[in-house]
C-alpha cells in the first residue's frame, strides 16, 4: 500500500505598477525568457523572505525561527536568563562547539570570534534547548547536536535547512515557491529624476543630483505548494493551522524592493487553491504562449490559467481534491468564494485530515 500524500497549491494573479520589486546586482528588475520572451521575474528567494517576515509578525517568537550568524548571541542571552551567576559567554561558546557549530575567527587574529561560519537557521526552542544542556554542565555532545534536529519553528520545516558543514542537522522543505513570472511579455523602462538640494544657492539653477532607475510593470502569475504529509511529521496538530497561515503569507506579503520609491503594493487579482493528493501542480504552462493584448492583461491571465487548468486536468492529471476560487472571472473552475471563506475552509479540512491520520 502506497504512502497517502497530500498537497496545498496556491496559484496568484496579482498585478503591479511600475516598481522594481526584485533587482539584480546591476539594478535592474530581474527578467527571465519563457515562452520565447522576456518577462519580469521575481525570485523565489525574494518572496520567501517576504513570507517568512510576514510569519515573523503573525506568529509567536516561538514559532518564527532566526537566519543568522549570531548563534551565540542567542544561546548567551539565554544562559544568562537561566543562570545569572554563570559565564555565559563561555558556556555559549563550549554549548556551540559540543553541537559542532564553529565560529569564525576573525581575520588576522587567532582568537574566535563571535559569528558562525555561515548563515544558521535556528529556533527558540533549539536555543532554550541548547542553552539549558549548557548550564546543567551536559557533556555528551550527541545530546547538543540532537538539540538541533528536534522542535523546528514553523518557518523552518516549511522552509527547510542546510548545513553545508554538516548534512545531518538538514531539514527537507516542505513546501516550494516558484519564481514568479508576467504572463506576458515585459520590456523594462528607464526613469529619469532629479533631485534639488535644498541648501544651494538661490542663483543655482541646477540640480543636486541626477540619475536613473529602471523599473517595469507586469501581472504576474505567482505559485507555491506545501507538501501537507511531509510538514506533519515536524509540527503534528499544528499542521492544519500552519498552512493556514503560509497561504495567507504568501498571498498577502510582498518584497520590498523599492516600495517607497514605487508604492506597488497592490491586492490579488485572482486567488487559485487546490488540495490535491497526488502531486503538486504549477500551471506555469497557461503562460508559455505570452499573453497579448492592448487592454490590460488581467482578464485575459484569468481565462488562459481557467483553460489550462482543466485541460490540464482532463488529459493528464485529474481534478483536485478540492478547489477554491477568489475573484472574478475565476467560476469556470470552482465556485468563487471569498478570501477568509477560503482560509477558513482549508483549515478546517486539513485539521480533520490531520486528525483522522493521527
Amino acid at each position: 500500500m502506497g504512502r497517502k500524500a497530500m498537497f496545498v497549491d496556491v496559484h496568484v494573479l496579482q498585478t503591479v505598477p511600475p516598481s522594481c520589486i526584485n533587482r539584480d546586482d546591476t539594478g535592474s528588475p530581474k527578467t527571465a525568457v519563457y515562452g520565447g520572451v522576456t518577462r519580469a521575474r521575481v525570485s523565489s528567494q525574494s518572496w520567501k523572505h517576504a513570507v517568512r517576515e510576514y510569519f515573523s509578525k503573525k506568529f509567536p517568537s516561538d514559532q518564527s525561527g532566526y537566519r543568522t550568524k549570531k548563534i551565540l548571541d542567542l544561546v548567551q542571552e539565554e544562559i544568562a536568563k537561566l543562570a545569572a551567576d554563570k559565564d555565559a559567554e563561555k558556556l555559549a561558546r563550549t554549548a556551540l562547539e559540543n553541537a559542532g557549530l564553529k565560529l569564525k575567527k576573525k581575520k588576522g587574529e587567532d582568537e574566535e570570534g563571535r559569528d558562525v561560519e555561515a548563515l544558521f537557521f535556528i529556533s527558540e526552542a533549539q536555543i532554550k534547548a541548547l542553552a539549558l544542556l549548557a548550564v546543567t554542565d551536559e557533556a555528551d555532545k550527541k545530546k547538543y547536536k540532537e538539540a538541533l534536529k528536534t522542535q523546528p519553528s514553523v518557518d523552518m520545516a516549511l522552509f527547510g535547512r542546510m548545513v553545508a558543514s554538516d548534512p545531518s542537522l538538514n531539514f527537507d522543505a516542505c513546501c516550494q515557491v516558484a519564481h514568479a513570472i508576467s504572463t506576458h511579455a515585459v520590456h523594462p523602462e528607464y526613469d529619469y529624476f532629479t533631485a534639488a538640494d535644498d541648501c544651494s544657492p538661490e542663483d543655482n539653477a541646477g540640480a543636486g543630483h541626477i540619475g536613473t532607475k529602471e523599473f517595469d510593470s507586469a501581472t504576474l502569475y505567482r505559485y507555491a505548494t506545501v507538501n501537507v504529509e511531509e510538514l506533519k511529521l515536524h509540527l503534528g496538530n499544528e499542521t492544519a493551522h500552519a498552512v493556514r497561515e503560509f497561504v495567507e503569507a504568501f498571498v498577502r506579503s510582498m518584497p520590498t524592493g523599492a516600495q517607497n520609491a514605487y508604492a506597488n503594493r497592490t491586492s490579488q487579482d485572482a486567488i487559485y487553491v487546490t488540495i490535491r493528493d497526488d502531486q503538486p501542480i504549477n500551471l506555469c504552462g497557461a503562460f508559455e504562449k505570452p499573453i497579448r493584448s492592448s487592454e490590460g492583461y488581467v482578464e485575459s491571465s484569468k481565462r488562459a490559467l481557467c483553460e489550462y487548468a482543466k485541460d490540464v486536468y482532463s488529459d493528464f492529471t485529474g481534478k483536485p481534491v478540492k478547489e477554491f476560487c477568489v475573484g472574478k472571472g475565476m467560476e469556470a473552475l470552482s465556485d468563487r468564494t471569498t478570501y477568509i471563506e477560503l482560509l477558513d475552509t482549508l483549515e478546517s479540512i486539513l485539521a480533520d485530515y490531520c486528525s483522522e491520520e493521527a
